[in-house]
């Protein structure tokens, strides 16, 4: 008993469960990385906008030859200066932009989650599709041995001749048919676990047993991709204001200071100062542009109203799919109850028969008709318990809810 139990130890040790499939998608799964590297993009620009409001320094040199010197002017300039600016006021520019990167960013952030989200539902739905077809394959495995052991008692008999070749070829048919099936239903599992390879992006070989905990109706919330298109919403809002500043006057100082050296001086071109501090004051203020921004800007509005409508479709959608989930968690329930009668009563029916059959009292088609009917009724069964779980997952994720938080393992 106890080596057979260190036997299984690497079976567990392998075995995946859902949860830890999700944590690990999370950290690896290639479109949630390029979502990340989305959001450190819009995080640059907003810290970008951020220093916008420091003061600008900049330095320069310049060198002038004159080949044939002005009066007045020497033959060769030399100069270096540093020009600091200012922004006294913009019209409210620098401030709506920042805002509108920091919606941006906000939005970005909530592409994360919502990425992360779908993937999850996504793995879900894998994970215990591939749980169903498995239990399926078992049964028809299962299957599959009482389908050999009467072929081979059948060819005994007709052997002996107390058998006729119908009664063979019935229960040949029987067994080449649910080989049939047993293959499609392993090429089935094979797709769904290479799917969920690429999700998680490692490889799926045995999955553990894993159940959503019923904690009954959850708070609902709005889903990230309906936050990520409000902040983007807001992030069109302060385009439009920063377009709108434009109309504002701008006040900008400026404070340069130079540095000067001169060659080829002489008293028609004599040499000039030294050093030069320059401040200068700037206004600017547009007056007309033929309604060039105030276009602009109708422009973004109608981008925001666009917006608007679909927040408002895809809220209402959630909350129909959310009523929907609900729904589907009950009816589940009730299929449970019903599958595992419906079990009950195939297998204490092919128990039955399968003595009869045995001992000649009914003949083979009888017998495969409760055959069948066991097996399809055990596939029937594990299938509804795997819906369940995927009821379940599905009704957290339009609650707008992280689904692993609520993952028994």
């Amino acid at each position: 008993m106890l080596k057979f139990l260190f036997l299984l130890i690497p079976v567990f040790i392998n075995a995946e469960g859902l949860k830890s499939l999700i944590e690990f998608a999370h950290q690896n799964n290639q479109l949630v990385d390029s979502k990340q590297l989305l959001k450190a993009s819009k995080q640059k620009e907003l810290d970008a906008k951020k220093s916008d409001y420091y003061p600008t320094v900049d330095v320069g040199a310049y060198y002038q030859n004159l080949n044939e010197r002005s009066t007045g002017i020497p033959g060769d300039i030399y100069s270096g200066y540093a020009k600091v600016g200012f922004d006294i006021y913009d019209g409210g520019k620098k401030s709506a932009l920042m805002q509108q990167k920091t919606a941006e960013h906000q939005a970005s952030s909530y592409d994360v989650d919502d990425t992360k989200s779908l993937l999850s539902l996504q793995i879900m739905q894998d994970f215990f599709n591939i749980r169903s077809l498995e239990s399926s394959l078992i049964s028809k495995e299962q299957a599959q041995k009482s389908l050999k052991a009467q072929l081979e008692r059948m060819n005994a008999f007709y052997d002996a001749s107390l058998a006729t070749k119908d009664d063979v070829d019935r229960l040949q048919a029987a067994y080449d048919t649910n080989v049939y099936e047993m293959e499609s239903v392993k090429l089935q599992i094979l797709t769904l676990k290479l799917n969920l390879s690429l999700r998680v992006t490692k490889e799926i070989t045995l999955l553990s047993a894993s159940e959503f905990k019923d904690n009954g109706e959850v708070e609902f919330e709005i889903t990230d991709s309906i936050k990520s298109l409000e902040y983007s919403k807001k992030s069109i809002e302060n385009l439009s204001e920063s377009v709108k500043s434009a109309y504002k006057p701008q006040f900008r100082i400026e404070d340069t200071y130079s540095l000067y050296d001169y060659g080829r001086t002489d008293m028609m071109h004599p040499e000039g100062v030294d050093t030069q501090n320059k401040i200068m004051l700037s206004v600017n203020m547009r007056l007309y542009d033929n309604d060039s921004l105030s276009n602009t800007q109708q422009a973004i509005h109608i981008q925001s109203k666009a917006i608007t409508k679909q927040v408002e479709y895809k809220t209402k959608e959630q909350e129909m799919l959310y009523k929907l989930s609900l729904q589907r968690i009950h009816s589940s329930k009730v299929k449970i109850q019903s599958a595992l009668s419906a079990l009950k009563a195939a297998k204490s029916a092919y128990e039955t028969i399968e003595k009869k059959y045995i001992a000649g009292i009914v003949d083979n088609v009888v017998y495969l008709d409760a055959l069948v009917a066991k097996t399809n009724a055990s596939s029937l069964y594990e299938t509804s318990l795997n819906d369940l779980q995927i009821a379940y997952g599905i009704y957290y994720h339009y609650a707008g809810q992280n689904i692993e938080e609520f993952i028994n393992e």
